[in-house]
């Protein structure tokens, strides 16, 4: 007797948005999903999104990120190298030396740390085993990051070898670091590559895509179970990202100075990150997406206090309930696609049926 057909109901790909802390919203809405019966396969995601779908992919359940996201202390994440201590000079200098106000060291550990702890390191750990001869989903997780110096995104492990490396021997925990180098607030990750020689200086993947919802989208045929994209978006998207950010301090050196130096960059990436955000919030109409409010939370918010957090968390979850009570997979499909020509499940169910035991 043959094994009974795989239920494909439930089955989802989820695109994680980058956001920095205002990612916090991403795990309430996995929450919610995991509770009605969601089956990630593939999992992406951009910055802080990445985090989230790195965790995911590795077998974290949404309590389990609840518990890590919402305790988590965002200001040990700013690290600083031996030139920050230097008197006078500190901070700027690290801006010109390191290209970062923080090493971004501590995240990589924090985050490396993690991963192991589910026995995750290199990517050849998260292949799934129904698609491990499709270079596009043959892992469970791809990481968006941006190549600063090829001009070009970098969807990782599949672009690993622009790199010079193979994409099964990746660090999960690097790709994952490129992803969240928010430019000026950390410090890139500069890569030598071993065939080439030359350094590649990767940054945040939302340089030049925050949200990648067409990551899993099948080219030649109808998916086989739905995308869901988990944007991050502000209560009052025609608000001025001027009104959004933090006022900036007045300051006895009258805009002069070292200090005044860093205060400047770092409000000239506050305002590209949020510029950003808002970008994707007025073009973005996916009927496949789960937007959730942000609460007024800024990107680089790193001293957010506890019951802030647990707002942000409630939010993704209550957004993504609102999104399932109207989703209708079949729907979107009849209004939104059409054509099929290969099927990821076909293929799933020939394996299926060759493995399963004739009694």
């Amino acid at each position: 007797m043959a094994e009974p057909a795989t239920d494909y109901s439930k089955h989802v790909d989820l695109v994680f948005e980058g956001g920095g802390v205002k990612g916090i919203g991403l795990a309430g809405a996995v929450e919610t999903l995991e509770q009605r019966g969601y089956k990630p396969q593939n999992v992406a995601g951009t910055s802080a999104g990445a985090i989230s779908a790195s965790l995911l992919a590795a077998g974290y359940s949404a309590e389990e990120l609840k518990e890590i996201i919402i305790g988590l202390d965002y200001r040990q994440f700013q690290d600083k190298a031996w030139e920050d201590k230097v008197p006078l000079i500190e901070r700027s200098l690290s801006i010109l030396l390191d290209l970062g106000l923080y090493e971004g060291s501590r995240f990589h550990e924090w985050i490396r740390d993690l991963l192991a702890a589910k026995g995750v390191h290199t990517f050849g750990d998260l292949v799934h085993p129904d698609f491990a001869e499709d270079p596009k989903f043959r892992s469970r997780l791809q990481v968006v990051a941006s190549d600063v110096t090829a001009h070009e995104l970098l969807v990782l492990p599949r672009d690993a070898r622009k790199l010079g490396i193979e994409p099964d021997d990746l660090e999960v925990a690097l790709a994952v670091r490129m992803s969240m180098s928010i430019p000026i607030f950390f410090e890139p990750v500069l890569h030598e590559n071993p065939e080439t020689g030359d350094t590649h200086i990767i940054v945040d993947g939302g340089m030049l895509s925050n949200f990648p919802v067409w990551l899993f989208d099948c080219e030649d045929g109808l998916p086989d179970w739905p995308t869901f994209g988990m944007l991050l978006v502000e209560p009052k998207p025609s608000v001025s990202v001027a009104e959004r950010l933090p006022q900036p301090k007045r300051r006895k050196d009258h805009g002069h100075g070292p200090k005044a130096v860093v205060d400047y960059v770092k409000s000239l990436a506050q305002t590209m990150m949020e510029a950003h955000d808002r970008l994707y919030v007025e073009q973005s109409t996916y009927a496949r997406t789960i937007p959730i409010p942000t609460l007024g939370v800024g990107t680089t918010q790193f001293d957010l206090p506890p019951d802030r957090a647990l707002a942000l968390y409630g939010s993704g979850r209550d957004a993504a309930d609102k999104f399932l009570e109207s989703w209708d997979f079949e729907a979107y499909i009849a209004e939104y696609r059409s054509g099929k020509s290969h099927s990821r499940r076909d293929a799933l169910v020939a394996t299926l049926e060759r493995a399963a035991p004739i009694v």
